[in-house]
């Protein structure tokens, strides 16, 4: 028999409550956003901080102005993550509910999207600010990882985005019919890849911990864009590898399209969330090579 581990007793709400006949509920998943907002905050503060990180001991930025670029980030991801949901995963549906587009207490936030978001947030406060912009890129990317690593934990908890079926012994038994229909005989128990807490540990944990040590130990911040560039392609690589263990989007799988690849080419297939990430690795790549100290 096959070794398989049942998915926690966690409920998506930490805590919830009625008042007045309303009722009201703090949720895992805002709790990720809202931890990750601030100890990305926490981290920025730090660097501006340290004038000897950055070239010509010079921070781009005073620790009172990440405050109000964090009020940019956030309108960034949360308008670039619900519109990239509706654009890159779901138009047909929103193009005949235009309406529901915006609706995103019924939950729908695309990473790509929310990453497209923040990157134009940045680049109006940069000019408002005068700030350069490989450095406020910079300093955005080196405070993004704590969000991506909570984001990912919630999603777990939330029992969503979970991954293909395995056979491994770490498969997860994930609750509801959708994640255990595989297509086994009636009353089989599927088990699926934690694909969540392999995003949580590569794209937040580790990348954060590259990023971090070489932003404060190894002087990376004296040269503009390459902590950007290491991270844009720190994460499309670690997504790109996931999304091999990650159950596709519903609306991409079909009897045709089992895998749910979004693009195929001469027998070579990718899924969407493959295809939004070879740009970002080649984006990345590009602002590392590029990066000359300044």
């Amino acid at each position: 028999m096959l070794a398989m581990i049942p998915f926690p007793d966690l409920s998506p709400e930490l805590v919830s409550f009625e008042i007045a006949g309303f009722a009201f509920a703090l949720r895992w998943y805002a709790l990720a956003y809202i931890a990750g907002i601030l100890l990305g905050w926490w981290i920025a503060v730090r660097a501006m901080k340290r004038p000897g990180l950055w070239a010509d001991d010079s921070p781009p930025m005073r620790p009172e102005q990440v405050e109000d670029l964090m009020t940019w980030v956030i309108l960034g991801i949360i308008l670039g993550g619900r519109l990239g949901f509706v654009l890159f995963y779901q138009p047909g549906y929103y193009l005949s509910h235009p309406a529901e587009a915006l609706m995103i207490w019924q939950g729908g936030m695309a990473f790509h999207g929310g990453l497209l978001g923040v990157v134009l947030a940045g680049w109006f406060w940069s000019a408002r600010n005068a700030v350069p912009r490989l450095s406020l890129a910079d300093t955005m990317a080196l405070c993004a990882p704590p969000g991506l690593l909570f984001g990912r934990l919630a999603n777990f908890v939330n029992a969503e985005l979970w991954g293909r079926p395995t056979e491994m012994p770490w498969g997860v038994i994930f609750p509801g019919e959708a994640a255990q229909a595989c297509g086994q005989a009636a009353g089989a128990l599927c088990a699926r890849h934690p694909s969540q807490l392999y995003e949580a540990g590569l794209e937040g944990l580790l990348l954060g911990a590259v990023l971090l040590w070489l932003a404060f130990a190894k002087g990376w911040l004296k040269t503009p864009g390459r902590i950007a560039g290491l991270f844009f392609a720190g994460y499309g690589a670690a997504r790109f590898v996931v999304e091999f263990f990650r159950q596709p989007d519903a609306q991409f799988v079909s009897a045709g399209n089992p895998l749910g690849l979004a693009l195929e080419l001469g027998g070579i297939g990718l899924t969407m969330g493959q295809l939004l990430s070879v740009p970002m690795i080649v984006v990345g790549l590009w602002l590392v090579v590029r990066s000359r100290p300044a």
